[in-house]
Parts: structure tokens; sequence; C-alpha cells
């Protein structure tokens, strides 16, 4: 390796084999009132820059308070169940609307009326 490279090798996520993330508990997630999840997988640190995990939207929540969202991660989000309205872009999303944000990328706010469940996966910039 030359001298600016590094040894230290990125943090993966747990590993697997096929299991029922029905069994899995929902929690609430954490910093985010109205939102329970199931982490499918994440890295040891825990830190949520590399996770997938099903999120869970209660009836009713609205963001609108935290604002426009940006992280430094990127960020998939497929809508599974529910709706989902941006309040910014004026529309409302349904089951089968998919998003793929880079980090920084501005998004939300959001409301839900009937809530919504959808799968994220995000991960750390290479």
């Amino acid at each position: 390796m030359g001298e600016m490279e590094s040894d230290v090798q990125p943090e993966l996520k747990d590993e697997h084999e096929f299991f029922d993330a029905d069994e899995l508990p929902w929690t609430d997630a954490e910093g985010a009132p109205g939102v329970s999840e199931r982490v499918l997988s994440s890295t040891p640190s825990g830190d949520g820059a590399e996770l997938t995990r099903l999120a869970r939207w209660a009836p009713g929540l609205d963001t609108s308070a935290a604002g426009v969202i940006r992280h430094a991660y990127y960020e998939e989000v497929y809508l599974l169940e529910g709706e989902l309205e941006d309040l910014t872009l004026g529309r409302t999303f349904t089951a089968g609307h998919y998003a793929s944000r880079p980090p920084g990328m501005p998004h939300g706010p959001y409301r839900t009326s009937t809530g919504c469940v959808m799968l994220e996966i995000r991960h750390r910039p290479r």
C-alpha cells in the first residue's frame, strides 16, 4: 500500500442467511418520535450510517418541525405500505415508490395520514 493508503478495512454490516423478519420486534427508532424499526442488518458500531431496516411511521406523523433533512450517507428507500407526503414537493408517494439519495441531498419534511412502512438501506460514501 502507498503511504497515503490505510490498512483499515471498512466496517461491514452483519452477515445473515435468510430469516423471518416478522420475528424481529418493532423498537422505537432513536431520535425519531413516531417511527419504529426492525433493524435487519447494521454495523457493530451501530452509528446508523450502515443500516438496513424496515421503518414504520405512525399515522399522523409530521416531520415539519425538523425541516429539510440532509445526511452524510447514501440512502435508498422503498415504500412497502401506506403513503408518505413530501411537503416540499407537494406530492404523495405510495407503496411501490422508490428514492435514492446521495449524501447531502435535501429531502422532506414529510407527513403521513395513514402511516407507512418502508425498506431503508443506508451506506457510507466509499
